[in-house]
């Protein structure tokens, strides 16, 4: 049990590939907001996080307002946030635009492209993971807005890279399962990739994703959210971390900014938000799936948190075609949810 699994398993990832490209140099495209694909890769998806992952050769990545990334065989590079940017290898004559990269999207083939000139060849796929903006705002928050992980390092990420290029090759034959097969293999790549960031972050980073890690609030997060309806108290989570209240208030205050069950109210509200949204059951079976005893007390600190009680909530957003629990909530991942 950890908190990064249990958050995960609550906001329950959707990925999938869309390109498999061998581009020989110079080459490059830009890339749009992750936005503005959505609609093509998964229609009435929240939040997409594109990803490239480099099976051989060499490229340049860049945000439209940051430095060159160099990029090897073995790297995977993410956008957390959806961010424009632009990649290649040397400087091509044309550049495939956002356009250009729809069209290849709407094809649905990940039968290998080549494109390109006569140089260096650079094999990568680039894929993409749907999730709820909300409950994954603990991980996206602390997330810059572009990483990069050499996944060759592990054993898993070895694993996990013979699995996708053999796939690939199947998908592109058009053999039956192999996509779905890829999708599964995607989200796996994408929490590897997670969890080789989160064990690169210096010693002294503060935040949820560093907390998570540190031993203690890692323990206490996972208790939290394996158990987000159980009446919990501060002394009775400092006894199940082996700590003393005082201690753990210290040490949780230290990488989040909040107290531990300030923490888990707002957890345990998002939760509620998007249950209301995505479920018939009622507002006192969603109260009590959260860890409230009475409607009533359940309408309150929902209307402080989103500004709306739980019945409007709904009926507002529920007219709404997509988007995710808005509200008057402005708290951030390192400070709770």
């Amino acid at each position: 049990m950890d908190a990064f699994s249990e958050i995960l398993s609550a906001v329950k990832l959707k990925g999938a590939l869309f390109f498999n490209a061998a581009f020989s140099a110079p080459w490059g495209f830009a890339a749009p907001r992750s936005d503005f694909m959505a609609p093509d890769l998964l229609p009435g998806a929240e939040h997409l996080i594109i990803f490239h992952f480099l099976i051989e050769g060499s490229a340049v990545v860049q945000l439209e307002d940051g430095p060159p990334i160099g990029l090897s065989a073995g790297d995977i590079v993410i956008f957390p946030h959806g961010d424009p940017h632009r990649m290649g290898n040397g400087s091509p004559s044309q550049v495939l635009d956002g356009e250009g990269m729809l069209a290849l999207i709407r094809c649905r083939n990940l039968g290998p492209m080549r494109a390109g000139g006569d140089g260096e060849v650079t094999h990568f796929v680039c894929g993409y993971m749907a999730c709820d903006p909300q409950l994954c705002r603990p991980i996206l928050a602390g997330l810059p807005p572009v990483l990069k992980v050499n996944i060759r390092s592990g054993a898993s990420g070895q694993w996990l890279e013979d699995s996708i290029r053999r796939l690939v090759e199947e998908a592109g034959s058009h053999q039956p399962g192999s996509e779905a097969m890829l999708a599964k293999l995607s989200e796996a790549l994408f929490v590897e990739t997670l969890r080789q960031y989160v064990a690169s972050l210096p010693a002294e980073e503060t935040g949820w994703l560093a907390g998570a890690r540190d031993p203690v609030v890692g323990k206490s997060l996972a208790i939290l959210h394996s158990r987000v309806d159980h009446p919990w108290t501060i002394a009775e989570l400092a006894k199940e971390v082996g700590m003393s209240r005082s201690a753990l208030l210290e040490r949780f205050g230290r990488y989040l900014s909040e107290p531990p069950m300030t923490y888990l109210t707002r957890w345990r509200l998002q939760l509620a938000a998007r249950r209301l949204t995505s479920t018939p059951r009622s507002v006192a079976e969603i109260a009590g799936e959260v860890g409230y005893e009475s409607e009533a007390a359940f309408s309150r600190a929902f209307k402080r948190e989103f500004g709306s009680p739980p019945a409007k909530f709904r009926r507002e957003r529920r007219t709404e075609p997509t988007g995710a629990p808005s509200g008057r909530s402005t708290s951030q991942a390192g400070q709770g949810v």
